[in-house]
């Protein structure tokens, strides 16, 4: 082999490294981009859920003026949005 193969060889190889470079590069950015959309979706959870938890304090104090019909409904509808919280952080997790 002669040195204008090897080095066409060699430049075929370096073209061929800089376009995995870019592509690599143009990834790394995708994912930074998705880990801080996850981050932010992460945060808005936690901050709801610590409105709940608020919410939820402000409703026991309260709790004792209900009647046994609105804390069974008041009960249900609290399981239903722990479920969805839940939901939330388990997508979030994937």
């Amino acid at each position: 082999m002669n040195t204008e193969q090897q080095l066409k060889r060699i430049q075929d190889k370096l073209q061929q490294l800089l376009k995995q470079h870019a592509a690599v590069q143009k990834e790394n950015a995708a994912l930074k981009q998705e880990l801080q959309v996850a981050g932010k979706k992460i945060s808005d959870s936690q901050q709801t859920i610590d409105e709940l938890k608020q919410q939820t304090s402000i409703l026991k104090v309260n709790a004792d003026a209900m009647s046994d019909a609105d804390k069974k409904e008041f009960e249900k509808r609290l399981s239903h949005y722990i479920k969805e919280i839940d939901r939330c952080i388990a997508l979030l997790g994937e």
